[in-house]
């Protein structure tokens, strides 16, 4: 089954925004739990899941192949590995 590039593209940001929330809320869970601080938990809970969401967003593109030829099937991929 095949999928547009506009259809990728937003299943790719649905993919980044779920897992932004998701590692902010452990992010400041955790952060609290080693700071007892709400102020330290918020500080570190914000930015570093911010650099991670934005890191994750480009980890994708480059794992779901954005920009390369589509493999046909399992044994052509295995043949591109073999030969890399």
């Amino acid at each position: 089954m095949a999928h547009s590039h506009a259809s990728c593209f937003r299943i790719t940001c649905y993919k980044t925004g779920s897992y932004a929330l998701m590692h902010f809320m452990v992010a400041i869970t955790v952060a609290y739990l080693l700071t007892r601080s709400w102020k330290a938990a918020l500080a570190i809970g914000i930015v570093e899941p911010l650099v991670q969401t934005v890191a994750f967003y480009f980890h994708d593109r480059a794992w779901n192949g954005s920009g390369r030829g589509k493999v046909a099937n399992a044994s052509e991929s295995v043949e591109l590995r073999r030969a890399d």
